[in-house]
């Protein structure tokens, strides 16, 4: 097969992600609209009825994609929590931006989309989980809870002034979100990062939902009993499994007496899902309610909303709990977006995007031009319907945090709509390819079949065009010593 007729094949494109400007001519008038950035922390796309969940209900963020439009495959660049969050402000890959992992303080001197707002005359405000370790910068307003944050009586920091509250943080949190809604002054668009620590490890559900699910069992994943045979040791080294690393802290009580093997591993199940859903649950009533202000304040019809995750999560598939690995569980982010100015409800799109994607959008809807070292690109037309013909056909992707939590070796690799393609490095030195077409749960690991030998080819040399777009060296193979 030869390369243009393999590119035409999976899709692959120029991955040229520039965009002309002067699109919208009411950008720099006082129509300019207002954006609110949703984001909750480790809530898996398959945990939203909009997204087919099997397992839970999700009625109020279902409402936003119901209005708006639901996008199938967004990705992360980096499934970490600081790393993501570090991408979605810069519009740049973690080897840019410095945080490459958890253990990483953002440097907030360095060129942010909330610092290219206000420069533009937009109110900013971030408040809930930050997860960065600086102190937020280029915000009007900011209300963070101390690193990871905690569940019951959360302490925030307000401005660099430490409070602590009583209550439920989904509720403190989206409480101190419609107070700034509320009491800002002047006419100025907003920008708002209301930002979610649910549904996080330990999972801790508020009162009122401690009882959920009590009387049902959740179905289990089709991968729970995943045997990791076709893959590489990587797999095996994670200290991530539902069977043998949730900690007692975790399921909040000591198993019955007696339980082993199969059974116990399927009773951790149903105390570790069962949590995780009733924390989303109040990210879901907490949205409705933000919603509702929206409506009644007469701010809806002129302010973008947008739903996300700053990853996704294993949800007891592949045996696993937590992320960063490129599995899709763990690649794929949800992503929902509402402005009914310019989104046809219940549009959908299939078309691969990424969190670098989110800055250059919402400068994109400020009429501000995209600062040329900004690695992605607006998905504003994509909103709409149309189709882009020099939008990226394959992603990019690059994981770091190893020696680390959870021990998941360091990896990268290239995704397009029907493969993908993953190295492992650093003390390992294993590859993995998935048909996602034939193999969707990613249980069959083609690497080295013969019959995807000129597939695999291309996919090295597209991997390797990433890397270099992108400019990342790290984890390169080292250059072969001369006899």
């Amino acid at each position: 097969m030869k390369r243009r007729d393999f590119l035409k094949t999976v899709g692959f494109g120029a991955a040229s992600l520039t965009m002309p400007r002067g699109l919208f001519a009411n950008e720099l008038s006082g129509n300019r609209p207002n954006i609110v950035f949703i984001m909750p922390d480790d809530h898996a796309a398959h945990a939203l009825s909009c997204y087919g969940s099997k397992i839970n209900k999700t009625p109020n963020l279902d409402r936003i994609a119901e209005e708006g439009i639901r996008f199938n495959n967004c990705f992360c660049t980096n499934s970490i929590c600081a790393p993501s969050r570090a991408v979605i402000l810069t519009g740049k890959y973690s080897h840019l931006n410095g945080v490459t992992d958890n253990r990483v303080k953002f440097d907030g001197s360095q060129q942010t989309f909330p610092k290219l707002l206000q420069k533009a005359g937009y109110q900013t405000a971030m408040i809930g989980k930050w997860h960065l370790k600086s102190e937020p910068t280029g915000f009007d307003y900011w209300n963070v809870l101390p690193g990871q944050g905690v569940y019951h009586n959360p302490t925030m920091i307000e401005m660099g002034q430490r409070k602590k509250y009583t209550g439920y943080v989904s509720d403190i949190i989206t409480d101190h979100c419609l107070k700034w809604l509320k009491e800002r002054k002047g006419s100025k668009p907003f920008c708002l990062m209301y930002q979610h620590k649910a549904p996080h490890r330990r999972w801790e559900p508020a009162k009122r939902y401690a009882k959920l699910y009590e009387d049902v069992d959740i179905p289990l994943p089709e991968t729970f009993n995943d045997d990791y045979k076709t893959r590489s040791a990587a797999a095996t080294a994670a200290t991530m499994t539902i069977e043998r690393h949730l900690t007692r802290s975790d399921v909040k009580m000591n198993p019955p007496k007696g339980l082993a093997g199969q059974a116990l591993k399927r009773w951790k199940y149903q105390r570790y899902i069962k949590d995780y859903l009733r924390c989303v649950a109040s990210v879901d009533d907490n949205v409705g309610r933000f919603l509702d202000y929206l409506d009644a304040a007469g701010l809806t019809e002129n302010t973008v909303v947008i739903y996300t995750s700053d990853q996704g999560f294993f949800l007891g598939d592949h045996g696993w709990f937590d992320k960063r690995f490129m599995y899709d569980e763990s690649l794929r982010m949800p992503l929902l977006v509402r402005y009914p100015k310019e989104i046809k409800p219940g549009s959908v799109n299939d078309d691969i995007v990424l969190n670098l994607d989110f800055a250059p959008t919402f400068l994109d809807f400020a009429g501000v031009a995209k600062p040329a070292d900004m690695q992605g690109g607006s998905i504003r037309r994509l909103l709409h319907g149309s189709t882009l013909k020099k939008w990226r056909a394959s992603m990019y992707y690059h994981y770091y945090e190893y020696p680390g939590a959870h021990m998941v070796k360091r990896h990268y690799g290239v995704r397009t709509r029907r493969y993908k393609l993953i190295h492992f490095y650093h003390d390992i030195d294993a590859w993995e390819l998935y048909d996602l077409k034939k193999d969707p749960n990613e249980l069959n690991n083609v690497y080295g079949n013969p019959a995807y030998a000129d597939i695999l080819k291309q996919l090295k040399t597209e991997l390797e065009r990433l890397r270099k777009q992108y400019g990342d060296t790290t984890g390169a193979p080292k250059p072969k010593r001369r006899a």
